[in-house]
Formats: structure tokens, sequence, C-alpha cells
């Protein structure tokens, strides 16, 4: 009995140093991308707001149930506020202030209204 090892499949000399040299471009290209990426991200900020926040989380004593909702929360606090979105808080104050004035008026003119009108009773029986 013989045992031999089969021999890889004869392929065109050039054709496989070919399929290689694109391959390794494809790869490089990827690596360029991905480190342009990077630099982009550490340039802007994020990579260190991102790491202070996990570092954060890290060193929380009772970790929170949710680390998602942890980041959403210390990632929104972390940015600046929008000049619109403090506007609309504003708004909302003094809609909230008229909104209680309105209701603490409509209490008194019910009361008002109370006194001249005799009670719903009395009209029926009329």
């Amino acid at each position: 009995m013989s045992s031999a090892v089969p021999s890889p499949p004869a392929t065109v000399s050039g054709a496989s140093d070919a399929v290689a040299a694109v391959t390794m471009a494809h790869y490089k290209a990827a690596d360029s991308k991905r480190e342009q990426f990077r630099r982009y991200l550490e340039k802007s900020g994020v990579l260190d707001t991102l790491t202070k926040v996990l570092v954060a989380l890290y060193e929380e004593p009772e970790k929170p149930n949710s680390a998602l909702d942890f980041l959403k929360h210390h990632l929104g606090a972390a940015t600046p506020e929008n000049p619109e979105i403090e506007l609309l808080r504003l708004e909302l104050a003094e809609m909230k202030e008229k909104y209680e004035a309105i209701v603490e008026e409509n209490k008194k003119l019910k009361t008002k209204l109370a006194q001249y009108e005799p009670p719903q009773e009395e009209k029926r029986a009329e």
C-alpha cells in the first residue's frame, strides 16, 4: 500500500501571484481607511470621550442594569447644549406657567359661577 500525499492542483504560474497581490492591496486599502477613520475619531475627540465614559462605567461600584442607557446618559450630558433646545426649554417653562395660571383662574371662575347658579338638583325639579 502506498501512502501518497495528493499534490495541490496545478495552477498557472502568474495567476496565484496576481491574486495574492490583489488581496494584499485590498487589505492595505482597508487598513488605510481604518487608520484614516481612527485619526478622524481621535481629532474630533470621540475616542477621548468614549474612553472617559467607559472608564466611568468601569469605576461604577454598582453596575447599572443597562450599560447602554448609562452610556447614552453620560454621552448626552457630555455634549454642549444646542441653543435651539435651550429656547424650546424656556418656551416650555413659560407655557407651563401660563397653563397653571389659567387652571387657577378657571377654578376661581367656577367657584364664582357656583355662587350665582342654583345647584343642578334644583334645576331638574323645576
